[in-house]
């Protein structure tokens, strides 16, 4: 998903809170690893007790509700780019038989003209999928898919980096991935552990703007993407914008340049986008103190606006401006 488009804005404020995988009989326990179906006589985080083994059926709550997975799917459709790329993140990859337009990562994705906002059921059965991935329900997709036996499992933009955990995790147990998944999450919280550490703790306050579109749509604390900025210890001025409740405010140029952010992140570049040099120009912009030091960044608009595993590689770059800069206040 694309959140450099402001239409599709609302599609992330509304993302659902997720709850965690359920495997084996709908009475199991719930299990953040995505293991086997805890029992009386089995512990899932035991390697020893075949934690790392595929088990259906298996049964996982989504923000379409339960979702029953009889056996392990062999063609897959997606229609998220984000769950794209964490089923090839999983080795779920050679499942996948088809992938919607947007699924650009990686290279060896089996992109289609499929679209996940306005999906064609007929052209998506007409994969023959065993499992449909979609991060919204549009037009009864779920419903439309019941109807000739197709699953489908909604995996809604995460609101925190706990939600991507648990959507790898769920994802690892319906597709018979569950070690991998497992295996990755764990090294994603390692490399997020020691990327954080790189602040200096004694790091003065600092300031930023994380630009969507050029008309200053953007970001503030309360979305995913901002709480990975916060995590890296950076202050939104978004936060205090007149309309910043609902999440993704649209700032005048008059109040960008009173907040004066320290550095400017922006995620409309590429083929065709802006570039920094467009940014300083802009009437005014030159009493910003992200422009009278050069602290234009560039993000990779596809990297910031999804969130799979790629948020380590976002995150490394916002560390990296929080710790330069932190080295010259």
């Amino acid at each position: 998903m694309r959140t450099t488009r402001p239409a599709l804005l609302a599609l992330l404020a509304a993302a659902l809170p997720l709850v965690l995988v359920a495997c084996g009989d709908d009475d199991g326990d719930a299990t953040a690893s995505g293991g086997d179906s805890p029992s009386a006589a089995s512990d899932p985080s035991d390697p020893s007790e075949g934690g790392d083994e595929a088990a259906f059926p298996v049964t996982i709550d989504t923000a379409n509700g339960p979702v029953e997975i009889t056996e392990q799917p062999e063609q897959i459709v997606s229609l998220s780019a984000t769950a794209t790329e964490m089923l090839f993140a999983i080795g779920a990859g050679d499942s996948v038989v088809a992938a919607d337009s947007y699924s650009n990562y990686p290279a060896e994705a089996p992109t289609t003209d499929l679209s996940g906002f306005e999906p064609n059921v007929e052209a998506i059965v007409g994969y023959a999928p065993d499992l449909v991935i979609a991060s919204s329900d549009p037009g009864d997709l779920v419903s439309s898919l019941a109807e000739v036996g197709v699953p489908a499992v909604i995996l809604a933009p995460a609101v925190t980096i706990d939600d991507t955990y648990t959507q790898l995790e769920q994802l690892g147990a319906v597709t018979g991935q569950v070690g991998d998944a497992a295996e990755l999450v764990g090294q994603m919280q390692t490399d997020i552990d020691a990327l954080l550490a790189q602040v200096p703790a004694d790091a003065a306050p600092a300031t930023y703007y994380h630009e969507l579109d050029p008309n200053l749509f953007t970001v503030t604390s309360a979305t995913f993407i901002g709480e990975l900025y916060a995590m890296a210890g950076w202050t939104n001025i978004a936060d205090e914008a007149p309309d910043a409740a609902g999440g993704y405010p649209q700032l005048s140029p008059e109040f960008l340049v009173t907040a004066n952010p320290d550095v400017v992140f922006f995620a409309d570049g590429g083929a065709g986008g802006v570039v920094a040099e467009d940014i300083a120009a802009r009437p005014g912009w030159d009493q910003i103190a992200a422009v009278q030091q050069d602290r234009i960044v560039e993000v990779d608009p596809d990297i910031a606006s999804r969130w799979g595993p790629r948020v380590v590689d976002f995150l490394r770059l916002v560390i990296e401006e929080r710790t330069a800069l932190a080295s010259v206040q």
